[in-house]
């Protein structure tokens, strides 16, 4: 057993060498230029290795008042002008090379929606993204070390198997017999233009790292994960157009070395870049894509393309493979093009795309909570569960965290402001994931056996110059005079060398005379193609004439087409300017047609206007004359009676004067119909000095106390107007309308259930008397749907009181001066009265919903 102090160096020894066997998972940023100029932008390069983030003017300042600015370091940041192929050179690269030596790997590019994945993973015609430029370099390397087809296949367990030439062959002709099996793409077919330019031949690369003692074969897949379902998008399933099936979802399973697969998944073979593109192509059309507020063309699942290498060593001999599947290696590389996560919030998203963003939001955040533990487990010494099975991103690809290849992630970000708040949380996703340490893969040898190919090679070269080696001679010491061996011996081997050196000699005359009709040979060929040569020269001489005379033809050409070219443009600009002018006069034509049309409308509507008002302007005149006529008309009528009826009742009070006893009123001569009907409510009066007769009180008869009914009391329904300040009189003589609605205030409810309007406004007259006036109206509707009272008469009622001391009777001798006063009295009350007038129409209009 160690001590404590002998275990210290032990401990530092295994900690070097687990520091020297892990590695960081590295993080690259790329960001990817705005959609418009005057869109705002929240990211900033800082360095090569840095970016900044800074809160768009629309979001809150924080406690100091300024906008909250925060640093992300990564491996390297791209910025927006970096092309396909520098990110392809520090990422995928050396990827690749891990790839060819039996080293697995792992890329994905994460971000939000419409940051620039998909055309990071695959690219566009004319810039090919990291998956076509990954095919095309694997290519180059392994071009010339292909093994043949189905030599070299996949079994249903992860694994790969050996056949033989005749057995490859069979299954080659087998296949190609039967319709309903997938035919593998062949290299002589058409390459599809969608990816036939994406990469030039400039920028092709190429591995020199390849050992050639090994055949080669490459396998593909690709696999989408929707809606937490892998489905297989290589299956050619039957199609019935009567009832369609949907495609059928596949499971993971975990091979014999512990590793997970998709079971089930097509994996196709492929021999060149263009039969890659083609079954990339034929997956990327079924992949579930759909529009988005943010995204025309929003990935709605996760795609993983596969690439699967198998090394298979040769036999000594160089010549096939060797038939053990154990001595093969299988090395894959998966480029993942995660979907965006998305708020949807933002993009509306609604049913089938609602649930799509849920569970795409869902496995990215299981990919997070297993970065997370991944990092608590490394950094607090924990054992924690990461948990791989709840998503199946994560359980697919658990292999390449616990150990088992390079994980490198590309962060693409959308500067645009609106994305702030998502980018904030994927660049602090990001940080964090460079923390996570993933065990460095132990590189795998193949099993130790002769050198094939390069045994092979060098057989080959000693055959082509083999070495001579004469015999030794024999030790020739002669010690005995009857020795009669070693002479002999001697001689026989003196012999054998001269043979030997004869057929050296023979060999090389022979060879000097093969060399040297081969330089007769070359000579006389030279010869030929000197003069071959001597005589292309001369047709090239003059191929070069015609060429500098086409050359000066064509100079000549382009100088005349650049002077047409720019009449032409001076041309066009005229015409332009012309169009342009034309357009600007046909504008404002028409804007003087409509102006000339609107100012002819506004003439007719004015023309039109005016006319109804003249209209009306006279037919209201028309009537305000005839009302005036008929009013002053009907006002020196009220005039002439009024007198006629003062001198009647003058002449009554001096006859009564001159007779000595009181007589009765004579009976006032009726007047015509219509001036009793419009001046019989004006005459009434309630009180004693309004009456032209005073009666004696020693002859009246006992009135009754019952109440005066008034004219108004009719069959029509009455607005019964009593202000509130008015005062109660409790006299006999009051008017009393039935079923009359009283108020207060006039309001355009009660107006709309009656016909008739009566208004009772009191007064303090001349006389200090309290005097009554009773306002009458007829109730209308107007046009607008309101009520109006157009005002018809007004009756007066004034209540006097009999104690006052000009109305008091004078009594004893001087009864003569007291019946001369109270004549003059009633004739000064019949001169003085003006209770009979007539007052003009008033028109009071009460409008809708008003008083």
């Amino acid at each position: 057993m160690l001590t404590e102090r002998q275990q210290e160096p032990v401990k530092w020894v295994k900690a070097a060498f687990r520091m020297c066997s892990i590695f960081c998972v590295q993080v690259y940023c790329r960001i990817r230029p705005l959609g418009a100029e005057f869109e705002e932008c929240c990211v900033e390069m800082i360095s090569s290795s840095t970016i900044q983030l800074h809160a768009p003017d629309g979001l809150k300042a924080n406690r100091n008042g300024e906008y909250k600015e925060t640093q992300y370091s990564f491996k390297k940041v791209f910025g927006i002008k970096t092309t396909q192929m520098e990110l392809f050179e520090d990422i995928a690269k050396p990827l690749i090379e891990d790839l060819i030596h039996c080293k697995n790997g792992l890329l994905f590019t994460y971000g939000v929606t419409g940051s620039g994945k998909t055309f990071t993973m695959t690219g566009s015609p004319g810039e090919g993204g990291l998956l076509p430029r990954c095919l095309d370099m694997l290519f180059n390397s392994i071009g010339p070390f292909q093994a043949k087809r189905f030599v070299i296949k996949t079994d249903d367990k992860n694994g790969v198997e050996i056949q033989n030439q005749v057995d490859a062959l069979l299954e080659r002709q087998k296949r190609d017999s039967q319709q309903s099996v997938p035919k593998t793409p062949s290299s002589r077919q058409k390459t599809d233009p969608e990816f036939a330019d994406m990469i030039s031949p400039e920028e092709a690369c190429k591995s020199e790292n390849v050992d050639e003692d090994c055949c080669y074969s490459v396998f593909v897949s690709y696999i989408e994960i929707y809606n937490n379902y892998i489905y297989d998008l290589l299956e050619d399933a039957p199609f019935d157009p009567i009832r369609p099936k949907p495609p059928q979802s596949k499971i993971l399973r975990e091979d014999q070395n512990h590793n997970m697969y998709v079971a089930g998944c097509t994996e196709v073979e492929v021999k060149s870049t263009e039969e890659a593109f083609e079954v990339f192509w034929k997956g990327q059309k079924k992949r579930r894509i759909a529009n988005t507020q943010l995204n025309r063309e929003s990935s709605r699942s996760h795609s993983v393309f596969i690439m699967k290498l198998a090394q298979a060593p040769l036999d000594a001999d160089g010549d096939h493979i060797l038939q053990d599947k154990n001595q093969v290696n299988v090395s894959q590389l998966c480029l993942v093009d995660l979907a965006g996560s998305e708020r949807t919030s933002r993009t509306r998203a609604e049913g089938s795309r609602l649930r799509e963003a849920g569970n795409i939001n869902q496995s990215l955040m299981t990919l997070r909570t297993c970065i997370e533990v991944l990092r608590e487990n490394q950094m607090c010494g924990t054992n924690k569960m990461v948990p791989y099975r709840d998503s199946k991103v994560t359980h697919l690809f658990k292999n390449y965290f616990d150990g088992e290849g390079k994980v490198r992630m590309i962060v693409c970000v959308n500067p645009k402001a609106d994305d702030y708040e998502e980018t904030m949380l994927v660049m602090r996703f990001a940080e964090m994931t460079q923390e996570v340490e993933v065990a460095r893969p132990v590189d795998r040898p193949i099993c130790g056996l002769a050198a094939g190919r390069r045994h092979r090679n060098q057989a080959f070269r000693d055959e082509l110059s083999p070495g001579i080696v004469f015999p030794a001679l024999p030790p020739c010491e002669l010690v005995d005079p009857a020795d009669d061996q070693t002479l002999p011996r001697l001689i026989e081997v003196l012999e054998r060398r001269h043979c030997i050196r004869q057929k050296m000699t023979e060999q090389l005359n022979r060879t000097s005379n093969t060399l040297k009709s081969m330089l007769q040979q070359f000579d006389s060929q030279l010869t030929a193609k000197e003069n071959y040569l001597h005589d292309q020269r001369g047709k090239l001489g003059e191929k070069d004439k015609i060429i500098s005379n086409q050359k000066m033809e064509i100079e000549r050409l382009e100088k005349k087409s650049k002077m047409l070219e720019y009449k032409i443009d001076i041309l066009q600009k005229t015409t332009n300017i012309y169009e342009e002018d034309k357009r600007s006069l046909q504008h404002e034509l028409e804007t003087q047609e409509q102006r000339l049309q609107r100012e002819l409308s506004e003439r007719r509507r004015m023309e039109q206007r005016m006319q109804g008002m003249v209209t009306d302007t006279r037919l209201k005149w028309e009537k305000e004359c005839e009302r005036r006529v008929n009013a002053k008309q009907l006002e020196m009528q009220n005039k002439l009676w009024v007198k006629d009826e003062k001198l009647k009742q003058l002449k009554a009070i001096v006859t009564e004067s001159s007779s000595g006893c009181p007589t009765e009123r004579p009976e006032k001569p009726e007047r015509p119909s219509r001036e009793r009907d419009r001046t019989a409510p004006q005459k009434r009066s309630a009180s004693p000095s309004a009456l032209p007769v005073r009666l004696p009180f020693c002859t009246a008869p006992p009135v009754h106390p019952r109440h005066r009914r008034s004219q108004s009391a009719g069959g029509e329904k009455w607005v019964d107007h009593k202000p509130s300040s008015n005062l109660d009189l409790d006299t006999v003589m009051q008017p009393i309308i039935p079923n009359a609605i009283k108020v207060s205030t006039p309001s355009e409810k009660a107006l709309s259930k009656c016909h008739k309007y009566v208004l009772r406004h009191q007064e303090l007259a001349s006389d200090g008397e309290i005097e009554t006036k009773l306002i009458k109206g007829d109730v209308f509707k107007t046009r607008g749907g309101g009520q109006a009272v157009q005002f018809t008469d007004i009756e007066t009622l004034k209540q006097e009181c009999p104690t006052a001391p000009s109305r008091k009777r004078r009594s004893g001798s001087g009864g003569g001066a007291a019946q001369m006063d109270d004549i003059e009295n009633r004739v000064s009350c019949l001169v003085k009265d003006d209770s009979l007038y007539m007052m003009s129409f008033i028109c009071l209009k009460l409008p809708n919903k008003q008083t």
